[in-house]
């Protein structure tokens, strides 16, 4: 039987995602590259890890700092957004710092954004003064203007921000910004960043003290090891002696070249790139005496 959610097991790790959303699914891919897997309860809401003691809560993105604070979960996928501004809440609120970044994940990039109105000539964040801005994010926001010294009015608003203008009840908005594409069709610019956010894991301001310790240790060098490994590649082929000084010239920016024993007393040899390898360099390492040229993708490794 799953234990209750409201009483936090000392001996397993409790993680929390995104329930729906576009954290959701890229969360549960790297959790299940890190070698977690799970028995889903029939709510959908829980999920017991089966491979190792780590289960999933699955909630909305903005309750999991919440649920972190109070010693829920333990650890949460969420939005840097989100948690930066409930932080940014907290503080405001005289309340001591309860959770922290311990990773960015790669995912979910987003800026949060000062967007204006297409037909304003943006000369900077002075000209911000005595205007109203609309925004989700009033903690954020504030902080960023006391840091500029501008006195603004903030309105909250908990959706539709992009269309307060035109209504009337905002200047200008601070809000989200992905592709552009909804800021461009209720006629608005952005102009700002105040925030450049992706999906961190998050986790306790104070970390752990009992075996959740060493499953969080864990977890966070698989973390590493699926996202060092994301755009990694390794480079195999063989050569003649004679051509390796050149085919280490040309692959001076990858890792070390592994040099083995190969067939006809030609070598094998190994190489880590970042990123993609290219036709190009593929061609001009074959025009530098390597043959048999593959490329892999390396789905984990450990430092």
């Amino acid at each position: 039987m799953n234990p209750p959610l409201g009483t936090a097991s000392r001996d397993r790790l409790r993680i929390a995602i995104q329930k729906s959303g576009r954290l959701a699914e890229p969360a549960r891919s790297l959790l299940a590259a890190c070698g977690l897997s799970w028995r889903e309860s029939r709510d959908k809401l829980f999920c017991y890890g089966e491979s190792l003691p780590v289960d999933l809560l699955l909630v909305r993105d903005d309750d999991i700092p919440g649920l972190i604070a109070d010693g829920v979960c333990d650890l949460g996928v969420v939005g840097r957004n989100e948690l930066d501004e409930q932080a940014g809440e907290r503080e405001r609120n005289g309340l001591a710092p309860a959770y922290r970044a311990l990773r960015g994940l790669g995912f979910g990039q987003c800026r949060l954004m000062l967007a204006v109105p297409e037909d304003w000539d943006w000369q900077g964040p002075q000209q911000l003064q005595g205007l109203r801005i609309a925004t989700s994010y009033p903690a954020i926001l504030r902080q960023w203007l006391e840091g500029q010294g501008i006195d603004a009015q903030v309105v909250e608003l908990s959706g539709s921000v992009e269309i307060a203008p035109r209504l009337g009840t905002a200047d200008l908005i601070c809000d989200l910004v992905s592709s552009g594409a909804t800021l461009a069709a209720n006629h608005l610019k952005p102009v700002e960043t105040l925030l450049d956010s992706e999906a961190v894991l998050a986790g306790p301001a104070g970390g752990f003290d009992d075996a959740r310790a060493g499953l969080a240790q864990m977890l966070l060098r698989r973390v590493d090891g699926v996202l060092q490994m994301k755009d990694r590649k390794l480079l195999m082929f063989s050569a003649e002696r004679e051509s390796v000084p050149a085919l280490a010239r040309l692959l001076h920016d990858a890792g070390p070249l592994v040099e083995l024993p190969g067939a006809n007393g030609a070598l094998s040899l190994q190489a880590m790139c970042d990123g993609a390898v290219s036709w190009q360099r593929l061609e001009e390492l074959e025009r530098a005496g390597a043959r048999g040229l593959m490329v892999l993708a390396v789905e984990r490794s450990l430092a």
